[in-house]
């Protein structure tokens, strides 16, 4: 069910058109007061969180049941694997900025989908970036917004005539 409500939110189809409930459930929810920009400091609390090198600094950012995609994996990350993943993913010391941005908030959920470029470090310490696109579904859980589905992949390369 959560993952149709972030379905729903993406394709901006009503959720009871997705999951067969009634229009009177989702009107009875008392919604946290949140802005665009307040939905956009989560991007930048995560970006900072990615600096600390901390991978369950990183991982509590996301909802127990979160799913990632990430950019440098070809698996998808169950809540599980989240921490493993960031394990790995920090050694490329990495950094990213938001190249362009839709926000879109609803009742307790936002999504900010859009480009971004990363900074990042090889092995041998060597910098390059990876520009992909991304989307963050987030929802408020216990009182805080939480990520609940991160994808993120690299985008296609250009073609030239």
């Amino acid at each position: 069910m959560k993952y149709a409500a972030c379905l729903a939110t993406a394709l901006l189809i009503p959720l009871p058109a997705l999951a067969n409930e009634p229009a009177t459930a989702a009107k009875t929810a008392t919604c946290s007061p949140v802005t665009e920009s307040e939905i956009a400091a989560l991007f930048d609390k995560w970006n900072a969180t990615l600096a600390t090198k901390d991978p369950t600094k990183v991982a509590s950012l996301y909802a127990a049941d979160a799913v990632l995609l990430p950019t440098v994996s070809n698996t998808a990350t169950t809540p599980d694997e989240i921490k493993t993943y960031f394990v790995n993913f920090l050694k490329l010391e990495p950094q990213g900025k938001i190249n362009t941005r839709k926000i879109d908030i609803g009742c307790n959920q936002a999504f900010d989908v859009g480009t971004y470029t990363f900074s990042v470090k090889s092995s041998d310490g060597k910098p390059s970036t990876v520009a992909a696109r991304y989307s963050y579904f987030y929802e408020v859980r216990n009182g805080e917004w939480k990520i609940v589905h991160h994808h993120s992949s690299k985008l296609p390369a250009e073609k030239t005539n």
